[in-house]
């Protein structure tokens, strides 16, 4: 069961704690700002947390640095010119005003086109391109786990696309929900696939262990190519809260 999350400073890095009811201590550095956390086991002090990460502070320094570097959109404001990305290619957003039912259509291979009554505003055409987003990762993702739970055996109880704000994909083994981040619909097909498989081996391995990671090579040799693919793609424009 997980407790409420405290924090503690270790050489001017904030790390948060959450405890839980595990065996292991498992210590993340995650996006857009290096945020680091621990998920620690009940029984494990402070100071033997505040140890974990002095023994890590080097690597944890190299992986915020890579999120430092990382390409980050502009702000959106939705107008014809912008880049937007969808299936890791870039696309140039051409707005339409025009009567009738919004829609978004790919025209050639470089342009976004987004058609929107007149007089919308950049909250609305946001939102139809944001529905559409939603629609076409569904669609990709529906496939995928049929094609993955054929292959692994094993089923989900229910799965969902939301906007999350530090994971690409989360899976609650207790409920046997997935959850995919809303983001993946820009990102290269493989990363979606990658993260379907993650949260799937999750049904069969609750921990990111050494099984979890035997797993991972059994069912997709190439998972750490795609986690790199997907780490280095340009993040959201975005206030990522915590």
């Amino acid at each position: 069961m997980t407790t409420k999350s405290r924090h503690i400073t270790v050489s001017n890095i904030r790390v948060e704690i959450v405890r839980k009811d595990i065996k292991n201590l498992h210590l993340g550095v995650y996006p857009p700002a290096g945020r680091v956390r621990v998920a620690a086991p009940l029984v494990v002090s402070d100071d033997a947390v505040r140890l974990a990460v002095i023994d890590k502070l080097a690597w944890i320094k190299r992986q915020q640095a890579k999120f430092a570097e990382q390409p980050r959109q502009s702000e959106r404001e939705m107008v014809s010119g912008e880049s937007h990305y969808f299936q890791g290619r870039r696309y140039r957003l051409r707005v339409h005003e025009q009567a009738g039912t919004p829609y978004v259509a790919i025209r050639g291979v470089a342009s976004l086109d987004l058609f929107v009554r007149p007089g919308s505003t950049t909250a609305q055409r946001e939102a139809v391109l944001q529905r559409w987003y939603r629609d076409q990762l569904r669609a990709q993702a529906e496939q995928l786990l049929e094609k993955w739970q054929r292959v692994m055996k094993v089923q989900p109880a229910d799965w969902g696309i939301r906007r999350m704000k530090t994971k690409w994909g989360s899976c609650n083994t207790t409920s046997r929900r997935i959850w995919l981040n809303l983001e993946l619909a820009k990102k290269p097909p493989q990363c979606v696939e990658y993260i379907v498989v993650h949260e799937l081996v999750h049904l069969l391995e609750r921990h990111h262990n050494d099984r979890f990671v035997a797993l991972m090579g059994q069912y997709l040799p190439q998972w750490g190519q795609y986690r790199v693919m997907l780490n280095k793609s340009p993040l959201a424009e975005e206030s990522w809260g915590y």
